[in-house]
Formats: structure tokens, C-alpha cells, sequence
């Protein structure tokens, strides 16, 4: 397999400066890991323009652990509708809130091995807590990424974890923190997985499926 210049695409791709769905952007701004975790919770299996909303209105409910460990199920559910799995995930959201109020002094783990202990909680979850709700290098592998860096050539990989590992064997560290949202937000706007559109996307030119 060639070997892609990485520094340059992802330069490429920052200059690019495309637009971030109204999710992302909230996602970056949360400096709290709780806030991270319940957020990627609801957006798993659901579009950002479904999450986004559902977002908001769970955070007028609360935003700590203490606030949902005692929050209504049935009054979560309301404001998280019509996120996929609504039901389940605001039962998930009360349970692990309890767990971290009652075993973990209210405090979020800053492990992936930790964090994948939650019922529920996968290691693309688990990466984004650890990279967005705690500054420390996580590489956050979803379907955006996974597509993305296998479009490239960059990795040859059948699923997101078989991506992460081999990301986490060739990505610079320096990349870790932000490469979810810099992907995300061109698989949302120009590498989508239908009808890319490889005539404007800003990294055609190191693209191994037009190569």
C-alpha cells in the first residue's frame, strides 16, 4: 500500500475549514467528560440533526451526574424522543449516572479500559470522552473515520476497531485529539458514503480510490 503524506491532508483539511453540523460544534465546546459521554450516547444510531436537539433539551434536565442519577426515566425519555433507542438510552443515562454518583465519587473515568466497563459504553464512546472530555490522545474511530481512512488507503481495515488499532499504530499523537471532528465534518460534507463528491473534496489529490 503507498503511503499517504498524512501531514498534508490533514493541513489540507483544516484550511478546508468546512462547515460543522450544529452537533459537532456543541461536542467541541463541552469541556466536562460527563457532558461528552451522555451526548454520544444519544447520538449513537441517529443523525446530528435529530442528536442536536435531543441534546439540548436533556440539558435543560441537568448536567451532572448527580442531576440524572435522580432524574425521572420516563421524563428523560420525553426530551430525548425521537433519538434511535430512546427508551433504552435514558435508562442507560440513570444507571450509569448512579454508578459514577454512588461507586466512583461522582467523577467520570479517564480510561478507555474504565469507561468500556459502563453497560453500553463502546470504545468509540469511550475514545471520545478520553479525547474531548479529558484533553488526553484518544483516537475516536466511527463510521465517518473508518471510511474515510480506508478511502484514503491510509488503512485497510474491515471494521471501526480494526481501524483504531491501526491508526493507533500510524497516526502521529499529535493528531489523536482532533482527527474525529476534522473527519466527521468532511464525511459529512463532501466524502459521504453515497455519492462523494470527489471533485471538490480539498485531498482528491492523495485520495487512493481516484489515484
Amino acid at each position: 500500500m503507498q503511503e499517504i503524506n498524512i501531514d498534508k491532508v490533514v493541513e489540507l483539511l483544516k484550511d478546508a475549514k468546512q462547515p460543522q453540523s450544529d452537533f459537532v460544534h456543541l461536542m467541541d465546546t463541552f469541556n466536562d467528560p460527563y457532558l461528552v459521554l451522555i451526548a454520544c450516547i444519544l447520538s449513537l444510531r441517529t443523525n446530528d440533526k435529530t442528536t442536536y436537539p435531543a441534546t439540548l433539551r436533556m440539558l435543560k434536565l441537568g448536567r451532572t451526574p448527580a442531576d440524572f442519577a435522580k432524574c425521572d426515566v420516563k421524563e428523560l425519555e420525553k426530551a430525548i424522543y425521537p433519538v434511535g433507542f430512546y427508551a433504552n438510552k435514558a435508562q442507560q443515562i440513570v444507571e450509569l449516572s448512579k454508578e459514577i454518583v454512588e461507586k466512583l465519587d461522582g467523577k467520570v473515568p479517564d480510561t478507555i479500559e474504565e469507561l468500556v466497563k459502563f453497560k453500553g459504553v463502546g470504545r468509540k464512546t469511550a475514545n471520545l470522552v478520553v479525547a474531548r472530555g479529558f484533553h488526553k490522545p484518544a483516537i475516536c474511530v466511527d463510521v465517518h473515520v473508518h471510511r474515510i481512512f480506508n478511502r484514503l488507503g491510509y488503512v485497510k481495515t474491515k471494521t471501526p476497531e480494526e481501524t483504531e488499532f491501526a491508526l493507533r499504530e500510524k497516526l502521529p499523537v499529535k493528531y489523536w485529539i482532533d482527527i474525529n471532528t476534522l473527519i466527521v465534518t468532511h464525511g459529512q460534507n463532501v466524502c459521504k458514503p453515497q455519492k462523494p463528491n470527489c471533485k471538490d473534496c480539498p485531498v482528491k489529490d492523495y485520495c487512493m480510490k481516484l489515484i
